[in-house]
């Protein structure tokens, strides 16, 4: 019976999850959503061991707690091979600051288990060092936490089916290496939206979007269009646009290019797969209906894109007073319960 019951909950929070997605992709709450519905799978899981619950529950927290053992050091060492890769700027040293942080919180976390264990009721657990630590601790576990939740949801946007019977493809720039030449992150967001176009049953019209940077000698749009027709897109299928200098502009007046033709208008979005979530929400303040598609980009590259799109996202007012709320609520439990 108790399997029905947890089956149940779990459908429960995955149908919750489901409507909320459908509804709209790029709101920050089906991050939250999404992880809930993972975690309301886990009882159910673990039911259907019986008598061996237990012993599953163990192994399920022994490989949850090797992960996070393992985590910083992974983020340490990436944040070294991103910087021999692409140099010392501040953006390539994301996943090492952000692994030298979580260690730091989980050596507070030892030592504040250890502290709260060693000491008796009387102990003094309210000690300057112990408040310290705890704040440290649970910052760390807060920001970890939050970050997860963030990862899982851009993972998911990923490997969601999308619909293949496009209208238009927005290709959003991302720079020129020496003033007129693409990237390979560039190549991969174009090589996906040639793979898109060839897969349709009806080939969209490929719209290339960026403008010419103060470093650059012609505009993105411009290199992304030669790029597309020596891979053999037709001319006629090729609408650039040349005008943006954001990612928020790619989208404005990629969409007034779109509105300004008749017809359907049903719209793929290719970008690299970090930047997905990120680009949906930047189509929704332009009241662009679209469907983001990641572009794959190189595994060390991943974690500090990651980290950057995360904090971009938390730089907005709304999110930041609400991480911020989140974080002082988390801080005041902390000190009732310590004190």
């Amino acid at each position: 019976m108790h399997k029905l019951v947890f089956l149940g909950a779990a459908a429960a929070c995955w149908g919750l999850f489901a409507i909320f997605f459908h509804r709209d992709r790029s709101r920050y709450r089906n991050c939250y959503l999404l992880m809930i519905a993972l975690l309301s799978l886990v009882p159910f899981i673990l039911s259907l061991f019986d008598d061996n619950m237990v012993y599953m529950a163990m192994l399920m927290v022994c490989a949850v707690l090797l992960a996070i053992l393992i985590v910083p050091f992974f983020l340490m060492y990436n944040g070294i091979v991103m910087m021999k890769k692409e140099g010392k700027h501040i953006s390539h040293l994301l996943s090492l600051f952000f692994g030298i942080a979580i260690l730091a919180g989980e050596i507070a976390t030892v030592m504040l288990v250890l502290k709260l264990g060693l000491s008796g009721d009387d102990g003094p657990l309210a000690s300057p060092f112990t408040i310290a630590v705890a704040f440290v601790s649970m910052t760390m576990i807060y920001i970890s936490v939050s970050f997860l939740v963030f990862m899982l949801y851009t993972i998911f946007l990923q490997i969601v089916p999308i619909k293949k019977d496009f209208d238009y493809v927005i290709i959003l720039g991302a720079g020129l290496l020496h003033g007129d030449q693409l990237s390979k992150l560039l190549k991969d967001r174009l090589d996906k939206a040639i793979e898109i176009y060839r897969k349709d049953p009806t080939p969209p019209v490929m719209v290339p979007s960026g403008g010419q940077g103060s470093d650059e000698t012609i505009a993105e749009a411009r290199a992304m269009k030669k790029y597309l027709l020596e891979k053999g897109i037709p001319e006629k299928d090729i609408m650039p646009e040349m005008r943006s200098t954001s990612t928020f502009e790619n989208l404005k007046f990629s969409k007034e290019l779109i509105d300004a033709r008749g017809g359907r208008k049903y719209t793929a979005l290719v970008t690299s797969n970090y930047h997905v979530y990120r680009a949906l929400r930047y189509s929704k303040k332009n009241a662009l209906a679209c469907t983001g598609v990641g572009s794959r980009v190189a595994f060390y590259y991943w974690p500090s894109a990651l980290i950057r799109e995360y904090i971009a996202i938390h730089s907005e007012k709304k999110h930041a007073l609400i991480f911020i709320c989140g974080w002082l609520l988390n801080a005041a439990l902390l000190i009732y319960f310590i004190t």
